[in-house]
């Protein structure tokens, strides 16, 4: 029984995140207490480094990591106006899709990875956001660059296989804000193995990384709260610049450009066509069977009255189901159900009042 409970906790939760998600497009920041917690655990360097977020946002838990050091901030986000805020906050900025931006590999010496928590359908399968992104940015690190990665617990497995070859000093923390625990995040802090190293691996140190990885969302609970360190314990490493490029197609432009095509005006009378203006009265009085069937059509759709009688009405049909109770001679009970299908009317008036009228 417990089991069952803790499953269908498991789903609502799933698709409770799923929703979200799509509300959000993907967006999930960090709060900005978590990136203060993160802040303790890195040593930055003297000189220069560079430190990419491909998934940016609005950029506050970036600027909060990267704050007061000399790093070269680089940032990409699909969202115009988040884009327009972090624009603020970084020396670069791409406003595009993080999956269409190309880096030379080893560029980076910090990359704060928190990315769409969701599904991507592909033609061949589909895969968890958390590692498309993490399989597309991981070799913009440095060899000892220091990967930060936000997500949900129970999807740490999907990137089990990239974290446990190509990473090694890895933790895993868990996240103690309140919205943080509303979707069981973990932050991973780990570094960027070398070619050597990766050579030297054993495959049953992969398996077992990798085993370790698929059950943290099950000892969620049972991970470290993430606190401020006592010391750093990872050093990022100096660096040159990077270069980051996008190589998507630039979607403001062609939608402001879009409505001035031809093929768009030709196709704009067919996918959005003038709205039907009807007038005139009826040859003879309407009976309330075609009154409603006029509301419920829409044609008694609008905004109505004036002063502190202006309002909007919106009609529609909805179903009713009439329940019926019937007690036999044998003491059985007999329930009936009949649906039929009514009017409905919803008001909305200019002071914020709303009505809902059967």
């Amino acid at each position: 029984m417990l089991l069952l409970q803790q499953s269908m906790e498991d789903r609502t939760r799933k698709e409770f995140m799923r929703i979200q998600g799509k509300l959000r497009l993907g967006y999930f920041p960090l709060p900005v207490s978590e990136a203060r917690h993160i802040r303790n655990w890195l040593c930055y360097p003297v000189s220069a480094y560079s430190a990419i977020d491909p998934c940016i946002g609005e950029g506050t838990a970036f600027s909060e990591i990267t704050g007061g050091t000399s790093a070269r901030r680089y940032g990409v986000e699909l969202d115009a106006y988040r884009a327009e805020v972090a624009a603020t906050v970084v020396d670069e900025l791409i406003h595009g899709d993080c999956l269409e931006v190309h880096c030379p590999v080893e560029s980076a010496g910090l990359l704060f990875l928190n990315p769409p928590y969701d599904w991507t359908i592909g033609a061949t399968r589909s895969e968890r956001t958390e590692r498309v992104f993490l399989a597309h940015t991981y070799r913009w690190l440095k060899v000892g660059g220091v990967l930060i990665l936000v997500v949900p617990a129970a999807h740490v497995r999907e990137c089990g296989e990239i974290l446990a070859s190509q990473f090694k000093d890895t933790r895993i923390f868990r996240l103690t804000d309140p919205e943080s625990v509303r979707y069981r995040q973990v932050v991973i802090v780990a570094k960027r193995r070398s070619r050597r190293e990766r050579e030297q691996l054993r495959d049953v140190e992969i398996v077992a990384r990798r085993a370790h990885f698929a059950n943290i969302g099950t000892n969620y609970d049972r991970l470290t709260p993430l606190g401020g360190a006592e010391a750093p314990l990872y050093d990022v490493p100096e660096g040159g610049p990077a270069k980051l490029e996008n190589r998507g197609l630039p979607l403001d432009q062609i939608e402001d450009l879009l409505p001035r095509s031809s093929a768009y005006r030709q196709a704009a009378r067919i996918l959005f066509p003038e709205p039907a203006t009807i007038k005139g009265r009826p040859l003879t009085p309407l009976h309330s069977g075609h009154v409603a069937l006029c509301a419920v059509s829409g044609l008694l759709n609008g905004v109505f009255g004036s002063g502190e009688d202006l309002h909007v009405a919106a009609w529609q049909a909805v179903k009713v189901v009439d329940r019926s109770e019937e007690t036999q001679e044998d003491g059985t009970i007999v329930v009936r159900e009949r649906e039929r299908f009514t009017n409905e009317l919803t008001i909305v008036f200019g002071s914020g009042e709303t009505a809902i009228l059967h």
